[in-house]
């Protein structure tokens, strides 16, 4: 049920641009993230989408009440628009992890009794 995406822009056209300086603040398109497509549907279309998304604005036509459901109901996206929504909002509000590949841990409680046995048998030797 994908719809071409001329017919997803007019059914989400939007007065404004959209741009979100504190989570993206070199772009969406700039950010790694996004598609060159995505991160142009999401800046043309993201203002009425995230009016929708907070009740400011009223759907006014069936793809809009769909996205709405889509919210709701938390069901999975069907179009190009949803998906991309889904997907910004996935970026910016889950909790991010960092993994480093050096850090600072603790060695296992093994290593401390092996390496305290050896410095025995060595002064053991020299005594």
């Amino acid at each position: 049920m994908d719809m071409n995406i001329a017919e997803l822009k007019e059914a989400f056209a939007a007065s404004k641009s959209f741009y979100d300086d504190l989570n993206f603040p070199q772009g969406f398109s700039r950010s790694g993230h996004f598609t060159l497509l995505e991160s142009e549907l999401l800046q043309q279309h993201g203002y009425l989408l995230k009016g929708l998304s907070e009740e400011k604005y009223a759907p006014v036509n069936t793809y809009q009440q769909q996205f709405v459901d889509l919210l709701k109901t938390k069901r999975a996206p069907v179009n190009r628009i949803e998906k991309i929504w889904c997907k910004y909002l996935a970026l910016t509000t889950r909790k991010h992890r960092i993994h480093t590949l050096s850090s600072q841990v603790k060695p296992p409680s093994h290593y401390e009794t092996m390496k305290t046995n050896e410095d025995l048998s060595a002064v053991e030797t020299t005594s």
